[in-house]
């Protein structure tokens, strides 16, 4: 069994647990400002980084022993992140749900709750503890179960980044009209990363007025120069490079 049906798996039988013993309280009022911040950096022509704050991955193990969020999200607005994305899911990350209220007491800035997202309960549970933007992985679901987790975090005012990694999906993402395209670099089957499914992928449709995010394998400024070259992508969202810099700030600086 691969990685990723361990993880849905384990989250089929955690969220019966979740829905049982968590209270949700709301404000459906407060719209996001993830997409919002995005596009108007696109109209500068502008690069946007999306950085994430993940403590660990099932392939690489802790990727930060001294691991402190705020810290972490400090560091990322000084060296001029856009967004954050915030790792959640507990088992096989070591996230919490909690780094996203602790973040957002601190820093008004947009973020992603990156989870695996399977049922609109989480929805609801990700807008109540601040979240901007929640993950839809295509890889990992249904398309009508996309589709019903696409409507219901519309309606709760939350952005949507719908992630892909073949044309498959990508033919599909495009139809959610709302919703921000991810392209990962990333097989999450086989762990492998290549930065050029988003180039080859990109190439093989039309974005009109569509924001493009590339995710995964950056290492320095040589990377995303090679991608916005080929196309117009200008967002993209980078993890492990900066979380085990030792220097982040710096780090996330020399990207842009």
């Amino acid at each position: 069994m691969n990685i990723l049906k361990k993880i849905i798996n384990y989250k089929k039988k955690n969220i019966i647990f979740e829905k049982k013993n968590n209270k949700i309280f709301l404000n459906l009022k407060k719209k996001s400002f993830f997409k919002l911040k995005l596009v108007n950096n696109i109209k500068k022509n502008k690069i946007s980084i999306i950085a994430e704050i993940k403590k660990a991955s099932p392939s690489k193990g802790i990727l930060k022993k001294k691991f402190d969020p705020i810290s972490i999200a400090k560091q990322y607005i000084d060296g001029g992140a856009t967004c954050l994305s915030v790792l959640t899911e507990g088992k096989f990350f070591l996230g919490n749900k909690n780094y996203i209220k602790q973040i957002k007491k601190k820093y008004n800035i947009p973020i992603l709750a990156k989870d695996f997202f399977i049922d609109p309960f989480q929805i609801y549970e990700a807008k109540s503890y601040g979240a901007d933007c929640i993950l839809i992985l295509l890889s990992a679901i249904k398309e009508k179960l996309a589709k019903e987790l696409y409507d219901v975090a519309n309606k709760c005012g939350l952005d949507t980044i719908v992630e892909v990694h073949n044309e498959k999906e990508m033919a599909f993402a495009l139809s959610l009209k709302k919703s921000i395209i991810g392209i990962n670099n990333r097989n999450l089957k086989t762990f492998v990363t290549n930065i050029n499914n988003s180039i080859n992928l990109f190439k093989k449709f039309k974005f009109k007025n569509r924001i493009v995010v590339s995710e995964s394998g950056f290492h320095s400024k040589k990377d995303i120069l090679h991608i916005s070259r080929k196309t117009s992508i200008r967002t993209f969202l980078i993890g492990e490079s900066l979380i085990k810099s030792n220097n982040i700030k710096k780090k996330i600086s020399s990207f842009l």
